[in-house]
């Protein structure tokens, strides 16, 4: 397809050149100056002349004058002056026409490339602790990160999917010493992390009658650390008891891992790193303990040692970003994590860069996200407000079955779609808004179908193909795409010309929810159009051939902007 935003911006540097051949300063190309008119009525592109007016020294007004008396380019648009501005209006016909066949001859993957070729993206997401309940709290980091997974797929990226499980650390020897005490192969096995969250309570309480635990559990950590066959062997179980538990929750998140490489992989390359940190003269020592002093670049210090010598999960983030890149050779690192950490990424890029690597500073990005609420309340362990993401996921397809038997009792396989429309409305309320904004979870919102939701877009979806299905005979009609002349189609057909363009600024600004704007904007157009304008008209077979192949090309990106969120598309609902 004809980039038709270049055609404009290449058109309108020669104009400009024409008219007033002293012009300086200007871009190679200029479709990054074109912006979108907020009315349609206005025009599909608009140049603001304002960035001519310094160096031309001409008001705005004159230059949008001279400039839409000069600009000549029929097949592609029309330009009209509106004050300082210059507003394009592209030829509707030619503009239905290639737009559609560049979308259908896709086949499905309207907006990939192959800009990502040759390029690899590390992205460690998700990363839930051991031995503890996978919970909401998790849902963006989760969502998000294989989101941007898919996005970057998308585009020929060679992508690597890290979940760093939280798997160090004192707590796991007085989870081995709770299990020896007051535990067994079997009950572990049938209850799961519940069983072992049960065990490490009682273990506590118990610890604050008998302070002798505490040793007895620091000592089966140290057997961990010492490489002792029978603490390996329940810690490794442990791992397996609690990944199990969440392979379910990632199974219906349609999530996938590349490496499960956790802290404590990690644990025997700290040395190395320590050792490195005193070669280059980066250590301090602080009241026993060595730190990484970075109060020249207005941070605190960076803790590497405790006292005891102990390492922290900074030395164990220093290892494995080394650990990752000699052996991934990564382009990007991105970790999708909260925005508390933000001070933690800031010293571990900063210490890392000190260090010698400079990729550090380029390569490497937090993806930084915000809280989750549920219905108003913070979630709180300590005041039970807790929300687990397996009860909300088999909840909200609960819900969903519930609505679907009252609006579409008739439905087949209804089970199914309430899966998909269930899980589709958590992860659509998930990436509804910039990642750096709170999200606040209600059932009510999610589960709407009408409104800006994840079912009022699979349902728009599943409209369209059940448009499809109903066009019998008139699909074999030669299209006139002038029955596409008419404001709601050529919106719909913008929208669609520019859904490459979102899954690119999604990419850059690590933002999926561009996307989710984008497949919601189409839905609305869509069913805009729909309400205006009759789709089946067998008075009107080359029309209706038209407006069935927009029909079909929406459905298309819907399917594929839906698709890259992680959320499913129904074929009926």
């Amino acid at each position: 397809m004809r980039d038709l935003k270049r055609d404009i911006a290449a058109q309108l540097k020669q104009t400009i050149m024409t008219v007033y051949p002293a012009a300086e300063g200007l871009p190679e190309d200029l479709s990054g100056l074109l912006e979108v008119p907020p009315d349609p009525q206005m025009g599909d592109y608009a140049f603001p002349c304002f960035k001519l007016s310094r160096s031309l020294r001409k008001a705005p007004p004159v230059i949008a004058q001279s400039l839409e008396a000069a600009f000549d380019a029929p097949e592609t648009a029309r330009a009209e002056c509106a004050g300082g501005y210059l507003n394009f209006f592209l030829n509707r016909g030619n503009f239905a026409q290639s737009t559609l066949k560049a979308v259908l001859d896709a086949k499905g993957r309207w907006g990939a490339g192959t800009e990502g070729e040759g390029k690899t993206i590390c992205l460690d997401y998700s990363s839930i602790n051991i031995a503890k309940r996978f919970h909401i709290g998790h849902l963006s980091t989760t969502v998000l990160g294989n989101s941007l997974r898919k996005i970057f797929d998308f585009l020929g990226y060679k992508t690597v999917s890290i979940n760093h499980l939280g798997d160090w650390g004192t707590q796991f020897g007085k989870m081995i010493a709770a299990y020896k005490h007051w535990g067994d192969k079997e009950t572990v096995e049938k209850g799961g992390v519940d069983e072992m969250t049960r065990l490490y309570v009682r273990f506590n309480q118990e610890a604050a009658e008998n302070p002798a635990l505490e040793a007895e559990g620091r000592a089966w950590f140290k057997k961990i650390e010492d490489g002792d066959e029978e603490a390996l062997t329940i810690f490794k179980w442990f791992k397996d008891v609690t990944l199990k538990d969440a392979m379910r929750v990632y199974d219906i998140l349609g999530v996938r891992f590349d490496s499960y490489a956790g802290e404590s992989f990690y644990a025997d390359k700290t040395a190395a790193v320590v050792e490195e940190l005193e070669q280059k003269g980066l250590l301090r020592d602080s009241e026993g303990a060595k730190i990484v002093d970075l109060e020249e670049y207005g941070m605190p210090p960076m803790l590497i040692l405790k006292s005891d010598g102990a390492t922290l999960y900074h030395t164990r983030d220093l290892a494995a970003a080394l650990y990752r890149m000699n052996t991934y050779h990564f382009d990007q690192c991105l970790y999708v994590v909260a925005y508390q950490q933000d001070l933690h990424f800031r010293q571990l890029f900063k210490v890392l860069e000190l260090m010698g690597y400079d990729w550090a500073a380029t390569r490497m990005k937090h993806v930084a996200f915000g809280m989750v609420s549920y219905e108003g309340q913070a979630l709180s362990t300590r005041k039970g407000v807790m929300i687990y993401l397996d009860e909300l996921l088999t909840r909200a397809q609960e819900k969903a079955l519930e609505i679907i038997n009252e609006k579409s009792p008739n439905l087949p396989d209804k089970e199914e779609v309430a899966r998909q429309v269930g899980v589709g409305a958590v992860v659509y309320s998930t990436l509804q808004n910039g990642r750096i904004k709170d999200i606040d979870f209600w059932w009510d919102r999610a589960l709407n179908f009408d409104g800006e939701t994840g079912p009022y877009v699979q349902y728009t979806c599943a409209r369209c193909g059940s448009v499809l299905r109903r066009s019998g005979d008139l699909q074999n009609a030669a299209p006139d795409y002038a029955a596409l002349d008419n404001d709601e189609a050529q919106q719909l057909l913008l929208l669609l010309s520019r859904f490459p363009e979102a899954v690119r600024d999604a990419a850059n600004k690590y933002e999926p929810y561009l996307i989710n704007r984008a497949v919601t904007d189409l839905a609305k157009a869509y069913n805009k159009f729909y309400y205006e304008h009759r789709v089946l008209d067998e008075s009107d077979p080359a029309g209706t051939k038209a407006r069935l192949e927009l029909t079909q090309a929406v459905q298309e990106v819907i399917r594929t902007g839906l698709s890259l969120l992680g959320i499913e598309a129904p074929e009926r609902m």
